[in-house]
């Protein structure tokens, strides 16, 4: 595969997942948070099912060992982070979402030193300071004095939605499930819709409306299929470090269209805290270069 084309599959999957900062957003409006995070897994599962399931029943026997820490990992990575982003689309913008979510390299780092014994160097702990410096700027309209009432209740759920998704992400390195990625997808989409079924009993309404029908499409097959799909074969092609790079240009997609198609205004609170929190993960991110018969020697 020509080596230009295999870009297209990291940008592809962040073009996508920021569209869904977007679905979130409009889905405000049109759908109860409790009915759309039920049906986006549902859908899924649908799509899934006659694809997966033969696969996954065959190595039922070699799955059952792990169905309590695939339990623990849907519940935080498809419930809880999906449902409160959802909740917080209701008191927060599209861009502030996008952003917010970026902080999730961060957190993880921060969360790896207890959970994985990794060890921060002075220009993660750097890149975590400015990162957060950042997030605090934006969100409070440039006026730190003024950050506790700045504070949207939506802020404060996708901060904790990024904290969720990030224990999600440690915790599956952590554990290392030594199953097929597809199968532990499956699994955990599986278990997700059994947990999210209550919250239809709370719903203000579980109908699915003419406006509300493309949101959950878009939600089910493009975020939850294609976007992992085409991040899985970036991963494979590109590694792990180079991939991950690609996810700092979502805030960048996500304010892009929600000017244009949400009509959200940025001010220089955005553009600054932006700045800065993308250059807080990039930082966290950043690997020294090993000389390469250092890595000609690991490879053997």
């Amino acid at each position: 595969m020509r080596s230009s084309v295999v870009y297209l599959f990291p940008l592809l999957a962040v073009a996508i997942w920021a569209g869904n900062s977007l679905v979130n957003k409009l889905s405000a409006d049109v759908i109860a948070p409790e009915a759309i995070s039920f049906y986006r897994w549902a859908f899924a599962l649908l799509v899934l099912t006659p694809v997966l399931l033969p696969g996954v029943w065959r190595r039922r026997a070699r799955i059952r060992p792990f169905l309590g820490k695939l339990t623990v990992l849907a519940s935080l990575g498809m419930v809880l982070n999906q449902s409160l982003a959802y909740f917080a689309a209701a008191t927060t913008s599209a861009t502030n979402m996008a952003l917010i979510t970026s902080l999730v390299p961060v957190i993880s780092l921060l969360l790896a030193v207890p959970l994985l014994g990794a060890r921060l160097s002075r220009l993660a702990l750097l890149g975590a300071f400015i990162s957060f410096g950042g997030l605090l700027f934006m969100i409070s309209q440039g006026n730190l004095a003024s950050l506790s009432t700045s504070v949207v209740p939506g802020d404060l759920l996708l901060l904790l939605a990024a904290l969720v998704y990030a224990l999600y992400g440690v915790l599956l390195k952590r554990w290392s499930l030594p199953l097929p990625t597809w199968d532990m997808l499956y699994i955990q989409v599986l278990i997700a819709v059994v947990l999210l079924s209550p919250l239809l009993l709370f719903a203000s309404s579980i109908s699915i409306s003419q406006a509300s029908l493309p949101l959950i499409v878009y939600a089910a097959i493009g975020a939850s299929i294609l976007a992992p799909w085409a991040w899985m074969r970036a991963v494979a092609l590109l590694g792990t470090e180079r991939t991950a790079i690609f996810m700092n240009l979502m805030p960048v997609f996500t304010a892009i269209l929600a000017s244009i198609l949400l009509d959200e205004q940025l001010g220089i609170p955005h553009y600054v805290g932006g700045i800065l929190v993308l250059t807080g993960v990039s930082l966290v991110q950043f690997r020294t270069r090993r000389p390469r018969v250092a890595l000609k020697a690991e490879a053997l």
